[in-house]
């Protein structure tokens, strides 16, 4: 009996380390930025050297038979995780807690109610597949069935299309997988064909009316998706066998979206919809942006081996969630975000992975040395973004020298942060220190395709008497998005310098600023538009 006991309690040990390291979903700071991720890699890392000293010490102790799977330890934490993010979801909705963003009252622990959405999406088929178990224990089925309600309780106030049609789709996997519907398909193309192909196409008509739907719920939403897309396949078409380097998604799509606008071939609504986005809404086309086609190629078969070897050993719960996963990525930008890069990273091997000894031993030299590899530079990158949290007052508040020395200290550990190089080289064009806010914003460049880093480099070189330059950089931040009025109101009055002076192009420049029509109105566009009209009468003069 006293074996026994020893076993329960190294499942549990091994459960509990399962568990801390995927719940870096739930870690929030709000010494941090909201959205930034560090906090959640710094928790990760520390929990999988804790599950190196844990589970080689469970590992020592005398024990009969095999431990508990990974599979059963990877389910059963994303169930707990997708509960406790489905009733953080329902206390948000009913004002009794408060959401990570001032626009969305539904966030769970993310910024935003997309990939909130999306995880819970994740949770849904391993909650259904472990309901439907027919082996299961009493507990078992109560527990997972609880999760499942509570999921679908918060799952429609997301408004999350995707991760609508992730959940639905993973769940009728499992669902038809449970029920034979590979066995009855196969036995009615054998008895009836005819009768198979009228129930394929009537299936598509509703797949066909149920994307209609979806589309005219947000219709710039998912024409604002499609362009993006269209500009990715641009920057993949560009370099498609390297790709454009990790990390590079941002230049790459802001290149080819500048040259799209440029050529002047295009759509009313694209320009409408286009943005500069951080990611491709699409992890399948940032992937084949970023490491081009062939390694994409080789990602996706090694992820379809591992569904392969899931679905032989029946984990049709692991399964969904990793197609729920799949489904989603297609739509938003999941991946991108640690707990659920993390989350992969556990499902891919539960798929294959069995209770022995040696596979957990292996699991924990893994993931120790992945989080040993990274705590030291995620600690000091943790207490750098707090340290610019501090400095960002003192940048807001305009003591812009004060802030200058602090953004430079930071700058070593904090230069891939598109955000922070922005605020520094916005700082030195303030000091009027040109040069050095330039090299700045250029490396900001490499992080980021907001025009706006275009419009402050332009002020630059108009303010240094480089006026032709600062043309150039006016002009391409027109070509990155044109539907910004600022940039026009940045060329008329580059137009209306002494130096410069070219009364043809200020004309044109006007009257773009007076009769375009913003995305958004607001009282900054007012405000330039009456400045233009006083540089019309100054010339008139």
């Amino acid at each position: 009996m006293k074996i026994d006991y020893l076993k329960y309690g190294m499942d549990t040990l091994v459960f509990g380390v399962t568990l801390g390291m995927l719940s870096l979903v739930c870690v929030t700071d709000s010494a941090l930025l909201p959205g930034e991720a560090v906090g959640r890699w710094v928790w990760f890392d520390k929990a999988a050297l804790a599950a190196v000293v844990c589970i080689s010490a469970s590992l020592l102790l005398p024990t009969r038979g095999k431990l508990l799977s990974f599979s059963s330890a990877v389910s059963f934490s994303l169930m707990i995780l997708g509960g406790v993010e489905a009733i953080l979801g329902i206390r948000q909705l009913y004002g009794f807690a408060a959401s990570n963003h001032s626009l969305f009252a539904l966030t769970g622990s993310f910024f935003n109610p997309g990939p909130y959405s999306g995880y819970l999406a994740m949770a849904l088929p391993v909650c259904l597949h472990r309901w439907m178990l027919t082996d299961g224990k009493r507990w078992e089925r109560m527990f997972s069935g609880g999760v499942m309600v509570l999921i679908l309780c918060v799952l429609p106030a997301g408004m999350s299309r995707s991760a609508w049609l992730a959940a639905g789709a993973s769940c009728l996997w499992v669902y038809a997988c449970h029920a034979g519907w590979w066995k009855h398909l196969q036995r009615m193309w054998r008895l009836s064909r005819k009768r198979l192909v009228v129930v394929a196409v009537v299936a598509m008509g509703i797949m066909v009316l149920a994307g209609v739907l979806l589309f005219t719920l947000k219709p710039d939403s998912a024409r604002g998706r499609l362009f993006m897309w269209k500009m990715s396949c641009r920057a993949v078409a560009e370099r498609p066998v390297a790709g454009h380097g990790v990390g590079s998604f941002a230049t790459a799509y802001g290149n080819a979206q500048e040259a799209y606008f440029a050529a002047g071939d295009y759509e009313a609504w694209e320009e409408h919809v286009a943005g500069s986005p951080e990611y491709a809404f699409n992890e399948y086309l940032q992937m084949a942006v970023e490491i081009g086609i062939p390694l994409s190629i080789c990602v996706l078969a090694g992820i379809g081996i591992c569904l392969y070897i899931g679905m032989l050993k029946k984990r049709f719960g692991i399964c969904g969630a990793i197609f729920s996963l799949m489904i989603f990525s297609f739509f938003s930008y999941p991946l991108q975000l640690p707990a659920f890069v993390v989350m992969l990273g556990a499902l891919l091997p539960a798929c294959v992975l069995g209770n022995s000894r040696l596979e957990w031993i292996c699991l924990a030299v893994l993931t120790g040395a992945a989080g040993g590899f990274r705590l030291d530079r995620d600690l000091k990158t943790e207490h750098a973004c707090k340290e610019w949290m501090n400095a960002r007052v003192l940048y807001n508040a305009g003591a812009y020298e004060a802030a200058e020395r602090s953004y430079k200290g930071l700058y070593p550990l904090l230069k891939d942060r598109a955000a922070f190089l922005f605020e520094y080289g916005h700082g030195l064009h303030k000091l009027r220190k040109f040069e050095a806010s330039n090299r700045i914003l250029k490396e900001a460049m490499r992080w980021s395709c907001d025009p706006m880093i275009l419009n402050v480099i332009g002020k630059n070189c108009q303010l240094a008497g480089e006026y032709s330059l600062a043309e150039d950089w006016f002009i391409r931040s027109t070509h990155r998005l044109p539907g910004r009025i600022y940039p026009y109101y940045l060329l008329a009055k580059l137009y209306a310098e002494p130096d410069f002076r070219q009364p043809e192009k200020l004309e044109a420049m006007k009257r773009i600023v007076l009769t375009k029509r913003p995305k958004v109105d607001s009282s900054a566009i007012r405000q330039m538009r009456e400045e233009v009209k006083r540089i019309e009468i100054f010339t008139n003069f």
